[in-house]
């Protein structure tokens, strides 16, 4: 069981290496390897370097976890259950299932607590397709280019063609980051609205990437909209990010007192409310709409706590 959860943690073992971690002789760990393929597991042995690698095999042999890795493959499957693919809640029910009936005692009760502390919220949005995950998955591994029918916010469907990098997940959505070969620039595309074309490629030599996390903020929260607005929060981008998430605004620290907010709306009335009810004191600099906008709202808003009388006088 040691060689097993051994050549699960990494690819590639040599037997001089694995018998120094095991403690034994490199006799011995040729007769466990031999045992571990009688149970079905695909060692493959490399005879020029004497080295081991666990391969895929025609069925998924039993998995070795540590109680962490069992906590958290549990939770993941509980979370999956409900959570933002569609038609995987059931196969992750069957799974778990199977997980838990192995658990120990006192895993098992980890896992509960945690599911008892946890309050999910409902998945009203929109949901991807495993098949599709999966296949832009297997695209970003294998660096193939990925030719796509595409729907836009107001229905309109057209054909890209991109070379994905990353899948993003927000919690309530999935996103592939790519470089549209069309536009010659780093895309996001909202994999719910996504259908992939066969066949895929040809090969593509990945690109540096840029900050992912940032990148699809800015284009979820900002750059889609008609307004892209920019303020300066007075406080810390720590503090800030606790009431603002990533896929509403786009942060960037200024110093330890201040950062920038970058947000986009189709309305300056939303942008408004929307930084005004963070709590924070702000200073707004674009769009000048906005900025006029802003103007006109305080005004508006002085107004209206101002006493009628000292008005009429």
């Amino acid at each position: 069981m040691r060689l097993l959860s051994l050549l699960q943690a990494r690819r590639d073992w040599s037997g001089a290496e694995l018998a120094e971690r095991l403690g034994v002789a490199p006799r011995t760990v040729r007769r466990d390897v031999d045992r571990l393929r009688n149970l079905g597991y695909p060692v493959l042995a490399d005879a020029g370097v004497a080295g081991y690698r666990l391969g895929a095999g025609a069925s998924l042999p039993p998995l070795l976890l540590d109680d962490d890795e069992a906590v958290a493959v549990a939770m993941g499957l509980r979370t999956a259950a409900g959570g933002s693919i569609t038609g995987i809640e059931e196969t992750s029910v069957r799974a778990l299932a199977k997980v838990e009936a192995v658990l120990p005692s006192r895993l098992r009760h980890r896992v509960n607590a945690l599911q008892a502390a946890t309050v999910a919220l409902a998945n009203a949005g929109p949901t991807a397709d495993p098949g599709t995950l999966t296949a832009i998955a297997a695209s970003i591994r294998d660096s193939l280019r990925l030719r796509f029918d595409y729907r836009t916010h107001d229905g309109t469907v057209s054909v890209r063609t991109a070379e994905p990098h990353r899948l993003v997940h927000t919690g309530r959505r999935w996103y592939l980051v790519g470089w549209d070969v069309e536009r010659a620039d780093w895309r996001t595309y909202r994999v719910d609205r996504l259908t992939p074309r066969t066949p895929t490629g040809p090969r593509f030599t990945p690109r540096e990437l840029p900050d992912i996390s940032g990148f699809t903020s800015r284009a979820i929260s900002t750059s889609a909209y008609r307004y892209q607005a920019r303020f300066t929060l007075h406080v810390s981008v720590e503090t800030a990010a606790e009431r603002i998430s990533p896929t509403t605004g786009a942060l960037e620290p200024v110093d330890e007192h201040s950062c920038t907010l970058r947000a986009g709306s189709n309305s300056l009335d939303e942008l408004a409310i929307y930084v005004t009810t963070m709590g924070f004191p702000f200073h707004v600099h674009e769009p000048p709409e906005l900025v006029e906008h802003v103007r006109t709202l305080a005004a508006r808003l002085r107004a209206a706590v101002e006493d009628p009388g000292q008005l009429q006088a």
